[in-house]
């Protein structure tokens, strides 16, 4: 086995070459000028010399006017996520400050503020450090977990504002070219995402063991605020980002493309630029804070299970950062990865873009299978025992590495199967599309039954993926499988990234006037990213089912249940309530996401309306004000969904005890996952369906189109439909799961001493 001293160097080193791997990245993007200069000949070749300039100023696409117009609606786009993200961390700041100080006076008081040291919870033998340092670190944790998580979602934010128009007039020289910068961004966001969630969790761990010492116990549960913090963060930019992206869009799509018959971003449409900007807040930030969040969980529950079995007891500290050792590994495996994409092969052709990024998913996790028996050989003893449920279980290293793999492999399972039913080159969305030959009602049916078929195999994925790892090593299987399935998430989410990234770059083509032939190559982009983006949808919920599993079972150990039996009263209206929740957070969601968009289409129509010249093109429209209408919209709207899922384990785990709140987790974990795998894939399924029509590119598809056609019509409604299932609920659903097993288990001190006043107050 590895020395401890090893390490210690190893894990910060690997995020440090993140780091640094993303900020090489962001200077070769940084080359590309959004700027009028004119292409100088310097002798060169045909490829990047004088011959191209002449082929560009034939298609009008070196006028000056058009540069300068890119980088205009550049900087719109970019204002307006900015000033956005400000005014939504302002509010999220308050509610973070409320909820750590609520932190510290619930932890606090399980032992009535005593700074006396107390009988170790698994070890009554041992004493451990007062329950008063377990609040104040966990408070700590929390900030941390909450401020890591918004820098994640910002930097994303610039990172995608910034390379929008860049990817734009990469496409002037090629589809290549395009997609090369467009990924190359995406990385950028994916390394700086993992490697920085990997460092400030490790620095934290060591700087809370110089006052913990020897207990391990208490110093992991205090690590576990950084989770708490991560994903609450992530509840907030998911919910608002998809309520601010979907008001705009619905409102852009409903009088722009089906009342006045105009393209989808054109420069005449006023809710165009709020549109553009809703794509980075929602996507790019709400999608980076959510996946941190996972990553941050899933960490939290392996070290909190594996501080209380031999790894903790025995102080082995190699053993111990297992978790964080795979991460690092991930982050070397997602470097190589890259590079694939980026300089060992060369898109050339539309239809190379797609299996590009799939090769992207099957190299990683080939890879990382490597790795992370390289990882387990060197880091984990070859015998070892496992807490489960107030037994230590005996594990081999192979049981643990296999563990590890089920998860890395359930995950590219479910990135494809998402993939088969959301790409419209395969038969499931063109389904989708023929069925709008007969309008919109049958269009909504196709799909409903297309997406509730799609959660079928996943399901299994994930059955498969929880069985083995728990027969394994009990519920350390389950946290290190969902890391597994999370140890690519640089490459996860350099792919994400890349869909907004590109859809942007169609948008801004659209607005700056450039040539068909341009626009082409650009929506070939974003065709490819829409399909990559309900992958990634598809990572972050099956990640999400086997995080809350694990942290359900950390809740329980902690809470000191030994059994949660469905067949008692108290459990099984948890397990009613706990599938009722996801029900009523996607209501609150759409009904939200329905208002903004109301509001939307009345002031979009308005200007239409009022404003002469408009449709002409002679005069501009008041984008501002429809930026204003999203943004005062969602701040206002993801308020209740938020308070719904923060403050249900508090009710619960206060008024009726631990055993209804683990009733509660397994039943929003079980109707959640079902409901957002449907959710996402029929909205992206309608989304492709779409684009399938208006692209034409085969006979079946011709004979549906073209734009502005009755089919197209009907697919437009079915993509409205689905905008805010695929973008809003869908992908807020996951955070839930993960959010109520994370706050139970941080909160479970306090539940399992002062918890379920009610019955207590019934049965005295």
């Amino acid at each position: 086995m590895i020395p401890d001293l090893v390490t210690q160097i190893v894990i910060p080193a690997c995020a440090v070459v993140g780091i640094v791997f993303s900020l090489v990245q962001w200077f070769i993007v940084a080359k590309v000028k959004v700027s009028s200069e004119r292409h100088v000949n310097n002798g060169g070749s045909a490829k990047n010399g004088y011959h191209e300039y002449l082929i560009e100023e034939e298609d009008g696409v070196n006028d000056q006017n058009v540069v300068a117009k890119c980088a205009e609606i550049q900087n719109a786009i970019s204002e307006g996520a900015t000033s956005f993200l400000y005014t939504e961390y302002q509010y999220v700041g308050v509610f973070m400050v409320a909820f750590a100080v609520l932190i510290f006076l619930f932890l606090g008081s399980v032992e009535g503020f005593s700074t006396e040291s107390q009988a170790c919870t698994y070890n009554p033998f041992k004493k451990c450090k007062p329950a008063l340092a377990t609040a104040l670190f966990s408070t700590v944790s929390f900030v941390l977990g909450a401020v890591t998580s918004v820098i994640s979602g910002f930097l994303g934010m610039k990172i995608a504002t910034f390379a929008n128009a860049r990817t734009t007039l990469e496409a002037r020289k090629g589809v290549g070219k395009a997609f090369i910068v467009a990924f190359r961004s995406g990385a950028v966001m994916g390394f700086l995402l993992a490697a920085n969630g990997l460092l400030v969790l490790y620095v934290t761990i060591n700087l809370f063991k110089l006052y913990y010492g020897d207990d391990w116990e208490g110093l992991f549960e205090a690590i576990t605020g950084y989770g708490l913090g991560g994903s609450s963060m992530a509840l907030f930019g998911r919910v608002g980002g998809g309520i601010y992206t979907k008001a705009a869009d619905v409102g852009a799509d409903l009088v722009g493309k089906i009342e006045r018959n105009i393209p989808e971003d054109d420069p005449r449409n006023p809710a165009v630029i709020a549109d553009n900007v809703g794509d980075n807040v929602g996507d790019i930030a709400g999608m980076g804070s959510d996946l941190f969040g996972s990553y941050a969980e899933s960490s939290c529950a392996a070290l909190v299970v594996a501080s209380i079995s031999s790894f903790g007891i025995n102080h082995e500290f190699t053993a111990m950062c297992y978790p964080l050792l795979v991460s690092s590994m991930g982050i070397i495996v997602c470097l190589i990865t890259t590079l694939f994409a980026t300089d060992f092969f060369e898109i050339k052709e539309v239809n190379e873009i797609e299996p590009a990024l799939k090769k992207q998913l099957i190299i990683s996790t080939v890879l990382m299978t490597v790795g992370v028996a390289i990882v387990t050989w060197l880091a984990v003893p070859s015998t070892f025992t496992i807490f489960n449920f107030g037994t230590q279980k005996v594990v081999q290293n192979w049981q643990l590495f296999l563990c590890v793999c089920v998860g890395l492999w359930a995950g590219l399972i479910i990135g494809f199967v998402t993939e088969y039913y959301t790409s419209n080159a395969y038969s499931p969305v063109q389904d989708v599309a023929d069925s709008c030959r007969t309008g919109a009602a049958t269009n909504v049916i196709f799909g409903l039954a297309l997406g509730y078929k799609s959660v079928i195999i996943p399901i299994f994925a994930i059955a498969l993926s929880i069985y083995v790892s728990f027969s394994f090593a009990a519920m350390y299987g389950i946290a290190v499988a969902a890391l597994g399935m999370l140890s690519t998430i640089a490459t996860g989410l350099a792919i994400d990234a890349y869909g907004p990234i590109s859809d942007n770059a169609g948008g801004i083509a659209e607005m700056a006037g450039m040539s068909p032939r341009i626009r082409e190559r650009t929506d070939a982009l974003d065709a490819a990213g829409n399909t990559t983006a309900a992958i990634g949808k598809g990572f972050a919920i099956g990640s999400a089912a086997l995080v809350s599993l694990a942290l359900f079972g950390a809740f329980v150990s902690r809470a000191s249940i030994s059994t949660v039996d469905v067949l008692t009263p108290k459990v099984f209206i948890g397990l009613l309530v706990g599938a009722m929740l996801p029900y009523w957070f996607s209501a609150m969601t759409m009904k939200s996401v329905g208002s903004a968009a109301l509001k939307m289409v009345e002031e979009v129509r308005r200007q239409f309306n009022t404003i002469e010249g408009l449709m002409e093109g002679t005069a501009k429209p008041d984008y501002a004000n429809c930026v204003k209408i999203s943004t005062d919209a969602s701040i206002k709207e993801m308020i209740p969904p938020g308070a719904l899922v923060m403050l249900t384990p508090l009710i619960v785990g206060t008024f009726f005890g631990v055993e209804t709140l683990s009733g509660v987790l397994a039943g929003s974990l079980v109707s959640g996952v079902q409901i957002a795998i449907s959710a996402s894939n029929t909205g992206g399924a309608w989304d492709n369906a779409k684009k399938y029509i208006e692209a034409g590119a085969s006979e079946h598809a011709r004979t549906l189109g073209p734009k502005g056609s009755d089919p197209h019509k009907a697919a437009v409604i079915g993509d409205t439909i689905g905008d805010p299932l695929k973008d809003t609920s869908g992908p807020s659903l996951n955070i839930l799961i993960k959010l109520m097993a994370v706050e139970s288990l941080v909160f479970a001190p306090f539940f399992a001493t002062h918890g379920g006043l009610l019955f207590k107050i019934f049965s005295s």
